[in-house]
C-alpha cells in the first residue's frame, strides 16, 4: 500500500468515524430527551433570549445546526412557529455547534478507543434502557475523538505530499477559495463539527496557521446553511425567510470578521493549535449572537421584505380574526365561529379526497393534501391564539361557546392529521406495493367514506346552526358507523379465511383505513355531546 493511498484512508475513515459517531451520541441524546425538542422549541420561541438559550440546547442534542435550522424550516412551512419566533433560535444553534468542538479541542483524542470501548461494555453489559442510552452516547463521543485522532495521523502524512502543499500554498494565498472549499465539504458532509474538527487537525500538524484556520471556520459555518436552504426550496414563505435568514445571518457575520481575521487570530491565539480553532469557531459565533441580537426585529423585518409571500399564499389568511381585535365579546366570538366553519370546509374537502388518494396513485394530489393540511394547522394555531386571548376576559356563556370553538377547532385538526399522517401513508404503501383491494374490500371502504362524510357534514351544520336535532343525529350515525366498522372487519375476515388474495396482500392497509375512518368520525362527534348536554 503506498504512502498516498494510507493518507487516503486516513483521513476518509477518520471523517466516517467521526460522523458515525456524532450520529450515535446525537440519536441517543434526543432519545435521552424524550423527543421533547420541538416542545422545547415552541415553549421558548416566544421569549427573545430564551429563544437563544433554546436553540443552543437543541443543537447539542441533534449535533448539527443545520438539521436544527433544517427543522425549523419544517416548522415554519407547516404554520407551527413564525420567523420572529425563531430569530433568536437561529443565533444559539450558532453557539450550540462550538459545544462539540471545545470538547474535541482538548487534547483527549488519544482517549476514544478507551471512551468508545468503556461506553460498550457497559451498554453490553445493563439492561435499563436509559442507561444504555447514555453508554451509547460515549461510543458515540468515543468515536468521535478516534476519528479525529485518525484524521490528524492523515494530516501529519499530508506535510510530504507535494500537490497538497502546492494546493495549501495557494489557498493562503487566496483566503475566499479555502472559505468556498470548507463550505463545499461542510455541505457535503452535513456537519460543521467535522470541518472545524479537519481544520484543528491541520493546525495542529502545523499545516496551516490560526489565521488559516478562521477562514475555514468561516466556510464550516456558512455550509450549514446549505441543508435548512434545500429544505426550503419546496416550502412556503415562512420555510424560506427560515432558511435565509439563517444563510444571510453566517453572511454578515463572516463579512463583519473577514477584513480583521489576522488581528483576531492573534489576540485569540494561546499557543495550542487545536484549543485555537475551537476558540475561533466559538468567537465567531459568540460576537455574532451578541451583535445580532439587539436587532432581531429589525432584521425580520428586512427579511420579511426581501422574501414577501406568493400571491397564491397572500390569498390564503385567516379572514375574519383581524377584524375583531377592537368589537365586543359576542363579535369576536362571531369572527372566530367564520373562521373555525372554513377550516371545516378545507378538513371535508380532505376526507372527500382520501378515498381517491387510496384508489389511484396521484403525486399532485398528496402534495394538495397535505397543502391542505397545513393550512389547516395554521388556522388552528391562529384561531386558538385568538380565543385564548380573550378567554379571560369572558365568563358565562360567552367563555363555554370559547371553549366550544377552540375544542371544535382542535378536534379539526387532528381529524385533518388522521388523513396527513395515516391515510396518505398507506395510500403510498398500497401503491408503492403495487397491490389492489378486492372488488368486495373497495366497495366496502366506498360505502364507509360516503357514511364518514356524512357525519362530516352533519357535525358541521350542528356547529353551525347549534341544533339539538342534529347533534342527536351526529350521535345516531356515530353508532351505525361504529357498526358498520364492526361488519366491515368481519367481512374482511372471512375472506382472509376464504383465501382470497387481494385480500391477503392489503388486509393490514384496509383495516388500518378502517379505523382511521371511525377516528375521523369520532372526533368530529366530539363538540356535539358538550353540546346536547348544555342544551
Amino acid at each position: 500500500m503506498n504512502q498516498a493511498h494510507t493518507i487516503f484512508v486516513l483521513l476518509m475513515g477518520g471523517t466516517a468515524f467521526f460522523l458515525l459517531g456524532m450520529h450515535i451520541a446525537s440519536d441517543n441524546l434526543q432519545s435521552l430527551a424524550a423527543n421533547r425538542i420541538r416542545d422545547i422549541i415552541s415553549r421558548l420561541a416566544d421569549h427573545p433570549f430564551l429563544s437563544v438559550l433554546a436553540g443552543i440546547i437543541v443543537t447539542v442534542l441533534m449535533q448539527s445546526s443545520g438539521a436544527v435550522t433544517a427543522m425549523l424550516v419544517g416548522l415554519g412551512t407547516a404554520g407551527v412557529v413564525t420567523l420572529p419566533q425563531v430569530m433568536g433560535i437561529i443565533l444559539g444553534t450558532g453557539i450550540g455547534t462550538t459545544v462539540t468542538t471545545q470538547l474535541l479541542s482538548f487534547n483527549i483524542a488519544e482517549m476514544g478507543l478507551p471512551i468508545f470501548a468503556f461506553g460498550y461494555t457497559i451498554q453490553f453489559l445493563t439492561h435499563r434502557k436509559t442507561l444504555s442510552r447514555i453508554m451509547q452516547v460515549f461510543m458515540g463521543f468515543g468515536l468521535m475523538f478516534w476519528g479525529l485522532e485518525l484524521m490528524g495521523y492523515g494530516t501529519n502524512a499530508l506535510v510530504d505530499v507535494p500537490l497538497f502543499k502546492e494546493s495549501l500554498i495557494y489557498l493562503k494565498a487566496n483566503p475566499i477559495a479555502m472559505v468556498l472549499i470548507a463550505s463545499a465539504f461542510t455541505t457535503l458532509v452535513r456537519s460543521s463539527a467535522a470541518a472545524v474538527g479537519i481544520a484543528m487537525s491541520m493546525a495542529a500538524s502545523g499545516l496551516i496557521s490560526i489565521g488559516d484556520a478562521f477562514y475555514w471556520v468561516y466556510g464550516a459555518n456558512l455550509g450549514t446553511t446549505a441543508t435548512a436552504l434545500m429544505a426550503a426550496s419546496g416550502g412556503n414563505t415562512v420555510g424560506k425567510q427560515v432558511a435565509w435568514a439563517h444563510c444571510l445571518h453566517k453572511v454578515a457575520l463572516i463579512l463583519m470578521f473577514y477584513y480583521f481575521t489576522p488581528y483576531i487570530a492573534e489576540f485569540i491565539s494561546v499557543g495550542s493549535p487545536a484549543r485555537d480553532v475551537a476558540n475561533a469557531h466559538l468567537i465567531f459565533n459568540l460576537v455574532g449572537a451578541i451583535v445580532f441580537f439587539p436587532f432581531i426585529k429589525p432584521a425580520t423585518t428586512l427579511i420579511q421584505k426581501m422574501f414577501p409571500p406568493s400571491s397564491e399564499e397572500k390569498e390564503f389568511s385567516v379572514k375574519y380574526l383581524d377584524r375583531a381585535t377592537f368589537e365586543s365579546p359576542s363579535v369576536v366570538l362571531a369572527h372566530a365561529e367564520r373562521e373555525c366553519l372554513r377550516m371545516a370546509d378545507i378538513v371535508i374537502s380532505m376526507i372527500k379526497d382520501s378515498i381517491r388518494i387510496l384508489h389511484d396513485h396521484n403525486p399532485d394530489l398528496i402534495e394538495d393534501l397535505r397543502a391542505r393540511d397545513n393550512k389547516v394547522d395554521l388556522l388552528n394555531r391562529e384561531i386558538s391564539l385568538f380565543i385564548t386571548k380573550f378567554m379571560d376576559n369572558n365568563d358565562g356563556n360567552l367563555h363555554t361557546e370559547m371553549v366550544r370553538l377552540f375544542g371544535f377547532a382542535s378536534d379539526l385538526e387532528s381529524a385533518a392529521d388522521v388523513i396527513d399522517n395515516s391515510i396518505l401513508e398507506l395510500a403510498q404503501k398500497k401503491h408503492s406495493l403495487k397491490v389492489e383491494f378486492s372488488s368486495e374490500g373497495w366497495k366496502e371502504l366506498a360505502n364507509l367514506h360516503d357514511a364518514v362524510m356524512e357525519v362530516a357534514s352533519l357535525s358541521v351544520s350542528c356547529f353551525q346552526l347549534q341544533s339539538k336535532d342534529l347533534a342527536a343525529k351526529v350521535v345516531f350515525k356515530k353508532r351505525v358507523i361504529r357498526k358498520m366498522e364492526k361488519m366491515l372487519r368481519e367481512a374482511h375476515i372471512e375472506r382472509l379465511v376464504a383465501g382470497r388474495k387481494e385480500t391477503i396482500n392489503t388486509s393490514s392497509i384496509h383495516l388500518d383505513v378502517l379505523s382511521d375512518y371511525r377516528r375521523v368520525v369520532s372526533l368530529l362527534s366530539n363538540h356535539v355531546y358538550a353540546f346536547l348536554r348544555e342544551r
